[in-house]
């Protein structure tokens, strides 16, 4: 059973009965309101915390990176696009140097030019500890998301071009640049402090975040002159609201507070659309695993059987049903139909027979079954209905041998200990992590399973290692043709899926629901979505 921090959820609570009750006067006509699942409005500085759901709502709306993501498609996955680079290039000569051509004639928010010395001025902000701008909150955000740049590997080369040099030959480094946004130095300098500044942060994005309220909500304003022009929003105005329970957002939906939200409850789902709501989910890069502690020295997963056997013990049709539908079954960190799947030697399904025989190889039997305790969140960014979802697991896992416990904590708190050693003390002693991370490209493979990107230094949080594993990320690194590049992104896939680092279990159909007055949304398959395609009816 869960055990939930009673204090942690009656302060969500009063917290979420404060925010529906902020919401209650109507809003002027051309206000979209999304209820999002985080606890808090995303950090505004440019560089937004809470994970992915907060890169979505604070990053590529107010703001720009280099290489921005294509979102105008449902029918395919995305792909990355030129941002505020027109264009980039890998030297022939030196492969571990890029050019980078800026895009000119682009303005901040506040009149303030987007140039190569604020390009390198912002880069200074994370990876420069001398740099007056040096942000130490936001320098740990860009830093725990790999870019592989050299120190000081980045330098202006004329006014609308860049230069960056990498750590090692980096075949995908444009997909690392697509969360690195970029602000106004000079609205900086007039502010003083990053506090301040994120009173009234400026970026060169679609929209302007204006009026924000920690806990409770951030507008976001129309920039009717953002550079691009067919991305100009629809909308006159998004105020973002965080409600991290489910019911909340359902209720503030149902009695039209907001028209937006994002996971409904599953069971929901049906009434809504009986209700006229419109459910839209969609197919995307999402993984929800449980990552695995091979760090900690007593943790049964440091024994590959044991992380077969309990890959062979995920019930998960079982669990998409719960989930009416709104999840796939995951049994490898691509889903099953991709290209880059290939064939592992293990195809789990559930299977409590073949999990009991492989524990009892470990050494584990009725007498002696496996314990784990796994640190799971009460929500956040892609947790889908963490509570739920994990007491279905702990219970169905019981038959094949596993004793499962759970440290509940909010979404803040798992990112903390994700970015921390699994043997330090924010982790609590948690044999497994509960976090629903990305699949979207070859560089999160690199993100979170390379052998020498362990944390602290990187997002390896379970210290797994493979040497043949890594052998082969580097040759694909390296690849000088396509098909050498396939070929090594295949074994290395074939290789997590047997040696299995995580727990494979679902990926998210990213759900949502909204009013029928919501029109002109495309469901990207992405993390990320772009608003500035909405429109609603009057």
């Amino acid at each position: 059973m869960v055990r939930r921090n009673g204090t942690t959820l009656r302060l969500a609570a009063l917290a979420a009965t404060a925010l529906m009750g902020a919401t209650a006067p109507a809003l002027a006509q051309g206000t979209l309101r999304i209820a999002m699942t985080a606890t808090d409005v995303p950090t505004t500085t440019g560089v937004p915390n809470n994970g992915f759901e907060g890169v979505r709502f604070m990053g590529f709306t107010a703001f720009d990176a280099l290489v921005n993501w294509d979102l105008s498609k449902a029918d395919k996955p995305a792909d990355i696009t030129p941002g505020l680079a027109e264009s980039w290039e890998q030297s022939k000569s030196d492969t571990k140097k890029w050019t980078f051509k800026l895009r000119q004639g682009v303005t901040f928010h506040d009149g303030t030019p987007f140039n190569a010395d604020a390009a390198v001025w912002n880069l200074d902000r994370s990876f420069n500890k001398d740099a007056k701008q040096f942000d130490p909150q936001g320098s740990a955000i860009n830093r725990g998301r790999p870019t592989y740049i050299a120190d000081g590997g980045y330098k202006k080369i004329d006014d609308y071009t860049i230069e960056f040099t990498t750590t090692r030959p980096i075949s995908y480094f444009p997909y690392v640049l697509t969360t690195i946004f970029y602000v106004s130095p000079a609205a900086f300098e007039k502010a003083g402090s990053w506090a301040e500044f994120a009173k009234a942060p400026i970026g060169t994005g679609p929209f302007i975040a204006k009026n924000f309220k920690p806990r409770i909500s951030i507008d976001l304003d129309k920039n009717p002159n953002y550079w691009n022009k067919a991305r100009i929003p629809k909308v006159d105005k998004v105020v973002l609201f965080p409600m991290p329970e489910a019911n909340t957002r359902l209720a503030a939906l149902r009695s039209g507070q907001v028209d937006w939200v994002e996971v409904p409850p599953p069971d929901s789902i049906d009434g809504l659309k009986k209700a006229g709501f419109t459910f839209v989910s969609n197919s995307y890069p999402h993984v929800w695993p449980w990552v695995l502690n091979t760090a900690k020295a007593d943790s049964p997963f440091r024994d590959v059987k044991v992380r077969q056997a309990i890959n062979y013990c995920v019930d998960r049709a079982g669990l998409v049903t719960l989930l009416n539908g709104t999840a796939e079954p995951s049994v490898g960190f691509f889903k099953k139909t991709d290209a880059r799947f290939g064939n592992p030697k293990n195809a789990y399904t559930f299977d409590p027979a073949k999990a009991k025989a492989l524990l009892a190889e470990a050494g584990y039997g009725p007498s002696k079954p496996a314990k784990g305790k796994i640190m799971i969140s009460t929500s956040g960014s892609g947790q889908m209905l963490p509570l739920p979802m994990n007491e279905f697991l702990q219970q169905s896992m019981k038959q094949c041998g596993f004793d499962i416990s759970f440290e509940v904590v909010e979404w803040g708190t798992v990112l903390v200990a994700f970015r921390a050693e699994p043997t330090a003390p924010q982790a609590a002693g948690a044999d497994a992590l509960n976090i629903s991370l990305v699949s979207s490209d070859v560089s999160m493979i690199v993100r979170w399973f390379y052998g020498d990107n362990s944390t602290p230094k990187g997002s390896n949080w379970g210290h797994w290692k493979n040497p043949e594993f890594d052998a082969t990320l580097l040759k694909m690194e390296t690849a000088t043709n396509q098909d050498d590049f396939n070929k090594a992104v295949i074994s290395m896939h074939e290789m997590l899926v047997d040696d299995a680092p995580w727990v494979w279990i679902v990926h998210d159909g990213n759900p949502r629901a909204m009013t029928t007055k919501v029109e002109g949304f495309v469901s990207a398959q992405s993390w990320f979505q772009d608003l500035t395609s909405v429109s609603l009816k009057k």
